[in-house]
């Protein structure tokens, strides 16, 4: 890769993990700090003001939705990247975060050097998660101007009717109810809830409503 200087954008409301931040990307000769917001709100005019090369957006912050941020960036600001550095790896937030455009998704548990590389990849244009990402991402061949190739989490491949006895299964209803609920007959939830589990790599019934809570389809 070219020896250019990259220029990091950090949008996060944690104060000290911005300033750790900075502390790591000073250490490497071709990653600079940029800057620091501390909510997506007017994100896109601080873009167009400070022209960095990638940004690094947490999700669950005051003020604007980042995701929504992330999309008019990518429509507006096409030479900046958006990456997501975020505690949460949920499959509909990175879902969300490919569909609005963003180059990377790393977890904030994520090795220093890991996201780092992340960084160099996603400005070549190339996508880049961490091993956290990973392992709920499809395999893909890495892109560099493609967007219709983003990767999608696990639950991407659910349908519709999946997605809806997921949703009452993490409602704490029987088969027998969730039949009734949908007008369908028990044998046919229970296939419905054996595929749900193939796909998302679930092997039991409380791992599968944990998996519901967890990734907030109860709320749906």
């Amino acid at each position: 890769m070219s020896a250019r200087i990259i220029r990091v954008l950090c949008v996060d409301d944690h104060a000290f993990l911005a300033e750790g931040l900075k502390a790591r990307l000073e250490l490497e000769p071709d990653l600079q700090f940029a800057g620091r917001l501390s909510s997506a709100d007017g994100l896109v005019q601080q873009v167009k003001q400070l022209k960095p090369d990638i940004v690094l957006l947490d999700i669950e912050m005051p003020g604007a939705d980042p995701f929504e941020a992330a999309d008019d960036i990518r429509r507006q600001c096409p030479d900046t990247r958006v990456v997501f550095l975020s505690a949460f790896i949920r499959d509909h937030y990175i879902n969300s975060a490919f569909k609005a455009g963003a180059w990377g998704y790393f977890s904030k548990s994520d090795d220093p050097d890991a996201l780092a590389e992340g960084i160099r990849r996603a400005a070549h244009g190339e996508f880049a998660f961490g091993p956290k990402v990973a392992e709920r991402c499809k395999p893909i061949a890495p892109r560099r101007s493609d967007p219709a190739r983003a990767p999608s989490a696990r639950s991407e491949t659910l349908t519709e009717r999946e997605l809806e006895v997921l949703r009452l299964i993490g409602r704490g209803l029987s088969r027998a109810e969730i039949a009734k609920t949908l007008c369908r007959s028990a044998k046919t939830i229970d296939g419905h809830r054996e595929r749900i589990m193939n796909k998302l790599g679930i092997h039991t019934g409380p791992e599968l409503v944990r998996y519901a809570i967890r990734e907030g389809y109860v709320e749906a």
